[in-house]
């Protein structure tokens, strides 16, 4: 694996009630995961379900409560001197708002030098004329945007400088964090052949964060379902998509809108009823058994076991098996 998490627990300690007074919030609940070269994994779940979190546990942004990340084979925490710049130059992220990411007092210029300065050690007119060559490969020309400030551009064009600005540094691992939910539908289209082509150009390697299941079919190989900061279910995305295991995942591929008028009627969305609980008072047993159609007493009660199947999918479910063998049981 290129990077990997194993066990990760992220905790942040909050103001609690006038009764209570600090309270523990966990955000990630001993969470594993791998992104080997040039793959994309996909990272989806609800808002507040810790996808973010886990996202800057693997760019270094923050620090594990427990667990290990590992890059290369190398725990992050023990990297320092040149390592430790070799990781911050070789792990990147693009965010969901490309324009609250870049300096509004630097032009688009500006702000791309600066990686190529520090992490690649340019001279300045070098640097310069590396920056006209990274807006030309996202596609935007040089002559029209290199002196423009971030206000001056649209969604999309603020997208396509966060990725230049991303691969920069010659990186190998990408943390993608929604970066095409705010942008238009035809965008978001342009955005993500942009990125593929340029993993397979750069060889790179994301983890891609969303929402947005439709994106997913897309971009991914594999794909890990995230619920209350707890991975319920993970596996190649033909095979969750397809045959999807856990009450969860099969709910949110029902809430799907789908762009075919004739398949949207005879197939009615289905949205997730009730909110997700608070990660301060997580739920007994299994975490999504407030919110399960197929809830039984085990479930509330005892943490269901990670159940693997032969095609790789695992899912954290008591009725996983039955959940997976019958299509129609949502």
């Amino acid at each position: 694996m290129l990077i990997e998490g194993r066990e990760l627990v992220k905790d942040f300690r909050v103001k609690g009630g006038l009764l209570t007074g600090r309270a523990t919030l966990r955000a990630v609940d001993r969470v594993s995961l791998g992104v080997a070269e040039g793959e994309t994994v996909a990272l989806v779940g609800e808002s507040g379900s810790g996808k973010s979190t886990l996202g800057r546990l693997l760019l270094g942004l923050a620090g594990p409560s427990a667990g290990q990340i590992l890059y290369q084979g190398q725990d992050i925490a023990n990297l320092t001197g040149t390592a430790k710049k070799r990781f911050r130059a070789e792990v990147q992220v693009v965010f969901q708002d490309g324009g609250s990411s870049l300096n509004p007092r630097r032009t688009v210029g500006a702000s791309l030098e600066v990686p190529l300065r520090y992490n690649r050690h340019f001279e300045r007119y070098k640097a310069q004329a590396e920056a006209a060559i990274l807006l030309e490969r996202v596609g935007l020309d040089p002559a029209v945007y290199y002196r423009r400030y971030p206000h001056e551009l649209s969604g999309g064009q603020r997208q396509r400088i966060g990725l230049a600005r991303a691969i920069a540094s010659k990186p190998r691992f990408v943390v993608a964090d929604e970066p095409v939910s705010a942008l238009d539908v035809s965008v978001r289209a342009q955005i993500l052949k942009l990125m593929l082509g340029l993993q397979k150009d750069e060889g790179l390697a994301y983890l891609f964060i969303t929402h947005d299941l439709g994106v997913v079919r897309a971009v991914a190989s594999r794909v890990l379902v995230m619920y209350l900061g707890a991975l319920v279910e993970e596996g190649p995305v033909a095979a969750v998509f397809g045959q999807p295991a856990h009450p969860y995942t099969r709910i949110l591929l029902a809430a799907t809108p789908l762009a075919d008028p004739t398949k949207a009627r005879q197939h009615p969305r289905q949205p997730l009823k009730g909110d997700i609980p608070s990660p301060l008072n997580v739920p007994s047993g299994c975490r999504f058994h407030t919110r399960c159609p197929l809830v039984q007493d085990i479930c509330r009660v005892k943490v269901p076991p990670l159940v693997t199947f032969p095609n790789g999918q695992q899912a954290a479910c008591h009725f996983a098996i039955q959940s997976a063998s019958s299509p129609n049981v949502i």
